[in-house]
């Protein structure tokens, strides 16, 4: 029963014993492609997971305010997610953050923690 659940997502392919050379390398080099994207999936995930881990640390903010931060400075600086990702870990580390990504951090970060603090029980 399994078997036959998996095989209605993943139609079967032809044995491999009746593709043609030509269609094992087409084959061959389409599974290569399809698993560089996705190890490179997985690492920008996993640096978009540190960054916001470092955001929600410097701005003091929920981590999901954290992810709305990176968006926002990705989207206003027109950098991808990944890039702004990996300044911001750079940063949190001690280098610089280019000036329009920290210009639109700061200003993120102030929309959000007030956010944030107006979620917070009073103490």
């Amino acid at each position: 029963m399994a078997f036959h659940a998996i095989s209605k997502r993943h139609p079967p392919r032809l044995p491999a014993h009746l593709l043609s050379p030509a269609d094992l390398a087409t084959e061959n080099e389409r599974l290569h492609e399809e698993n560089a994207q996705l190890r490179q999936a997985v690492t920008s995930h996993a640096t978009i997971d540190q960054a916001m881990g470092a955001v929600v640390v410097l701005g003091r903010i929920a981590p999901e305010e954290a992810w709305r931060v990176l968006r926002d400075v990705s989207q206003h600086t027109n950098t991808k997610l990944r890039v702004v990702a990996e300044h911001i870990l750079r940063f949190a580390q001690g280098d610089a953050l280019p000036d329009p990504e920290l210009n639109q951090l700061r200003q993120a970060l102030s929309r959000y923690e007030i956010r944030s603090r107006a979620d917070r029980p009073e103490r």
